[in-house]
């Protein structure tokens, strides 16, 4: 039980890796809020953890609206009375060449990656502030936080920023025993990833089993896809290290898809 006593608040935890890593924080004993914009699918996985005799509940949570995400973050104060860990896990993707990018879709990207992890790390640090009781703040990046691929472009620069904004935290942070982290995933077959493979073979004009041996795994040591468990223990470790030596750092977890 990792995690006894901690409560923990997931964006994008409805599906996906967000949903795996509030399965296995409720497994380590963490009280856990599912947070997503589908409030009818985040209070379906709350169910399901509490069906284990876990705690979790459901928050409705725009990551772009700083009232929602307020909004959000005090009602797990009120349901849990304390909030410990923070994972900025919501995200879209949205492929397209440079000269096509729409602003539109560029704005759309920054606001839901970037805003969405400092709003909700704005929101969250007054609680991990005070009397300094500390906390984890976890922010999902990617690979294409240290590198680039085509028809990515606002995605890769959200993610890089991710970088600076956890480094920052680490620094400020540390008179408070926050700690920042940053887990940067390889490809993961959710849902998401799923939906680039046709979108990614028209963009390049090649077929989709091709998109994903040599586009998605063609990099990696084992032709193997990262899994929302890879990325969960992850978390988990992050969340129950016992000190701040690693604090500030990127992690990436990619079966060799990049290595820095």
């Amino acid at each position: 039980m990792l995690l006894n006593g901690k409560v923990a608040l997931i964006t994008g935890a409805a599906s996906g890796i967000g949903k795996d890593i509030a399965l296995v924080y409720a497994r380590a004993g963490a009280a856990v809020a599912i947070a997503d914009i589908n409030l009818d699918a985040a209070q379906k996985t709350a169910d399901e953890i509490n069906a284990t005799g876990a705690r979790a509940i459901g928050v409705a949570m725009d990551v772009t609206s700083e009232e929602a995400v307020n909004a959000g973050t005090r009602s797990v104060i009120d349901a849990f009375g304390r909030l410990d860990i923070l994972i900025s896990n919501a995200g879209i993707q949205i492929v397209n060449p440079l000269v096509d990018y729409s602003f539109a879709d560029w704005k759309k990207m920054l606001a839901i990656h970037l805003d969405g992890a400092f709003l909700t790390t704005k929101a969250a640090l007054p609680h991990m502030y005070k009397d300094d009781q500390g906390g984890t703040v976890i922010y999902m990046g990617s690979v294409h936080s240290h590198e680039a691929s085509p028809l990515k472009s606002a995605y890769v620069t959200a993610k890089h920023g991710l970088l600076g904004l956890a480094r920052v935290l680490a620094k400020e942070g540390a008179a408070h025993n926050v700690r920042s982290y940053v887990i940067c995933p390889g490809f993961v077959r959710t849902p998401l990833v799923d939906k680039q493979i046709p979108e990614q073979a028209r963009a390049l004009g090649i077929s989709e089993d091709e998109v994903i041996k040599k586009v998605m795994l063609g990099q990696t040591v084992d032709g193997v896809f990262t899994t929302v468990d890879d990325v969960a223990q992850t978390a988990l470790f992050l969340a129950s290290f016992p000190t701040a030596a690693l604090t500030g750092q990127s992690f990436i977890v990619s079966h060799g898809w990049y290595m820095q």
